[in-house]
């Protein structure tokens, strides 16, 4: 449970330092960037080693980490374009709701035990996001309309498969090994960062952004919790306190949960009622989905 609220507590705070960001007039793409570079030496540091070897070239893990970093850059720039081009509590509901993909596939695929507590549960946190991150706000018109319902889709599918894709990577390749875990997030970041740095460098040879101190120390400090946050999950999935259809949920509807209080207690976010509803129903999902074997 320790690594459980860890991870919990972790990514509340990635959520809020991008709010931090926004009062502080950063740019984002830079700041993601050295994010993810910082993960890379924050899990170089916990394995006490680089991860760049004939064995890991070898690792049959490789490939999935260099998608999974692929689907880190990609996701963290489209919630951001969402965002500008639709608002924001679409591009947050798009991303929350797509929990439902991998708790289909566990159910679907890996046999996972179920029954209507669970479900009743699960269909519970859909209408709890979609009440806590409900709010009026004029979105900008687009100019391809097609693009007001293509963008949530792909965010909701791509944050689905991400999820699905590192629980299943993990079971397979990972389980036990705390070692290979570090290795194949160290790739992951590694690979985010990679790509993400050739189009910084790009932005910087031609003019379009320029170099900021500032942008690196956010990234630093981003960084070494966006790591352990991940991180966290893993340690969350090697003691198996609940079944893998039950863990996504509860920890995502927990961080919007979270995120949304912390918000509204320190940068004075305005909550209706709407709200309210959907924080007070997120507590019964979560109760329900953690502990349906109680009842």
């Amino acid at each position: 449970m320790f690594f459980l609220i860890g991870s919990i507590l972790l990514s509340t705070y990635l959520a809020i330092s991008f709010k931090v960001l926004q009062h502080l007039k950063l740019p984002v793409f830079p700041v993601i960037v050295f994010n993810y570079l910082t993960c890379v030496i924050t899990g170089s540091l916990v394995n006490q080693s680089i991860p760049v070897s004939a064995t890991i070239a070898r690792a049959p893990w490789l490939p999935w980490a260099m998608v999974l970093g692929l689907l880190f850059i990609t996701l963290f720039n489209l919630i951001g374009y969402t965002t500008q081009k639709i608002g924001v509590a679409v591009a947050s509901v798009s991303n929350k709701l797509s929990m439902i993909i991998p708790v289909i596939f566990f159910i679907l695929f890996k046999n996972e035990p179920y029954n209507m507590v669970k479900i009743t549960g699960i269909i519970l946190a859909l209408v709890a996001v979609l009440l806590t991150c409900y709010t009026k706000t004029d979105n900008p018109h687009l100019k391809y309309k097609y693009l007001a319902y293509l963008l949530p889709l792909v965010l909701f599918i791509g944050s689905g498969f991400l999820d699905t894709l590192y629980k299943y990577v993990y079971d397979k390749y990972l389980a036990g090994n705390d070692f290979a875990l570090n290795d194949f997030l160290v790739v992951s970041f590694g690979t985010a960062g990679i790509l993400g740095l050739f189009y910084l460098l790009y932005l910087y040879a031609t003019g379009q952004m320029k170099f900021s101190v500032k942008t690196m120390l956010a990234g630093i400090c981003i960084g070494i919790p966006n790591y352990f946050s991940i991180w966290c999950l893993g340690k969350v999935y090697k003691l198996n306190i609940m079944e893998s259809s039950a863990i996504i949920p509860v920890n995502n509807m927990a961080i919007v949960l979270v995120s949304t209080l912390t918000a509204y207690i320190f940068f004075k976010e305005k909550l209706s009622g709407i709200n309210w509803a959907g924080i007070l129903l997120s507590l019964l999902a979560i109760a329900l989905i953690a502990f349906n074997g109680y009842f």
